[in-house]
């Protein structure tokens, strides 16, 4: 049968139409642009979580549904590769100008941003915001008044801004961004003019750690959400929505499977849909296709997500083994954390030999860790993405 395009997106933001959950999250970001922007205060979040687990998809969904409802601007701005607040500041008014274009505000943002502005492109169909060092620099330390005279200068037809920082690997180890932040909270809280921001950080658990080991103070400022796996019911209405789109039929028995070998999180949600959604012939996914997904799954998951340094490491047949019998397909949802012990009762006696390197070489790798709250012989993967993997290895 002819099927329609997969509704699974791997390794990219979910579009919006197929975006499900969220709804505490989401809510929860959208009262505080609410705020801001009737009561024209300053508002910080810092939405953290592990790779692959949705932030920029959350992000996406919030500045959507704060632009619609609460009538601000929206700028969902990514940072890879940014190492300087002059390069930041460049990207938060390029990415202004690409949301401003085509809206009823757009003069005002060009007679703002003057000159700076030029066509790029073959056909010069996007704008670039193209401004010299020493006017990127001033913009850096005049930020807060630089947004306020925006603000004036777009008048009544917006009624504040949100600003989305994504992607922060760049910059949060940085001394220079860590202070630049606090200034800014601190310059916008005591000054005499208001300013209705909303000011949204989103990064890996370590960025944030980074952050605060530079700036403490910012652990006040900042209201944290924390993204967790979806539960086994949001995972199976993710799958059930996003086939319904296609005309595609799911039956229990996959849903089951999905939700066993996904562990909730999104990343794997979508490699995993994806390959079953290939597999299926006849537009329903049965138990057969989902399995099959599964083992596909596995071997993309393995190149795009696990350092290569590590699958290195774990070349020999006997380590290989060892990771396959660390988190048992019986009780899949325990599977970030193992005894020694436990896993003495399931290798081999060869794979026993080589036990204390593997253990060792993985820590070395930074695989696991040994679990301090629980006491010696017990051991952590220092990521669910590291033991998702290794339990997609292990499917039949």
């Amino acid at each position: 049968m002819a099927k329609e395009y997969s509704p699974f997106t791997p390794g990219v933001p979910v579009p919006i139409e197929f975006f499900v959950g969220r709804e505490n999250e989401i809510t929860e970001i959208v009262t505080k642009v609410a705020k801001s922007a009737s009561m024209k205060t300053l508002e910080r979040v810092f939405i953290t979580g592990e790779r692959g687990i949705g932030k920029s998809s959350l992000c996406r969904m919030a500045v959507r549904i704060a632009e619609e409802k609460h009538e601000v601007i929206g700028l969902h701005v990514f940072l890879g590769g940014v190492t300087s607040l002059e390069e930041m500041v460049r990207r938060i008014f390029e990415r202004l100008l690409q949301e401003s274009r085509d809206r009823s505000w757009f003069d005002g943002v060009k007679g703002f941003l003057g000159n700076h502005i030029k066509e790029v492109g073959l056909f010069g169909v996007s704008l670039a915001f193209d401004a010299p060092q020493r006017d990127l620099s001033q913009a850096v330390s005049d930020f807060g008044p630089t947004l306020r005279k925006l603000l004036s200068r777009i008048g009544a037809q917006r009624k504040g801004l949100m600003i989305v920082l994504d992607d922060l690997n760049g910059l949060a180890g940085s001394n220079a961004f860590a202070n630049w932040l606090k200034s800014l909270v601190d310059e916008i809280a005591t000054a005499r003019d208001p300013l209705p921001l909303t000011l949204v950080l989103a990064g890996l658990p370590e960025r944030r750690r980074q952050l605060l080991e530079t700036q403490p103070s910012l652990d006040r400022v900042f209201d944290l959400i924390a993204i967790r796996p979806f539960d086994e019911a949001q995972t199976k209405q993710f799958f059930q929505h996003a086939l319904q789109k296609v005309n595609v039929a799911v039956t229990p028995e996959a849903l089951n499977i999905f939700w066993q070998f996904s562990g909730g999180y999104p990343v794997f949600l979508h490699e995993i849909g994806d390959a079953a959604f290939k597999a299926d012939t006849d537009g329903t996914i049965e138990k057969r296709d989902a399995l099959d997904g599964v083992i596909s799954a596995a071997k993309v998951i393995g190149a795009k997500y696990i350092e290569p340094k590590v699958l290195a490491a774990i070349w020999s047949e006997r380590y290989r083994g060892i990771l396959r019998k660390i988190t048992p397909v019986e009780a899949p949802h325990e599977f970030t954390r193992f005894t020694k012990a436990e896993l003495m009762g399931r290798i081999s006696p060869e794979e026993a030999k080589v036990l204390d390197n593997f253990l060792q070489k993985m820590k070395r790798l930074g695989v696991i860790h040994q679990s301090a709250e629980m006491g010696k012989g017990h051991y952590q993967f220092t990521s669910a993405l590291y033991a998702l993997f290794f339990l997609l290895q292990a499917a039949p």
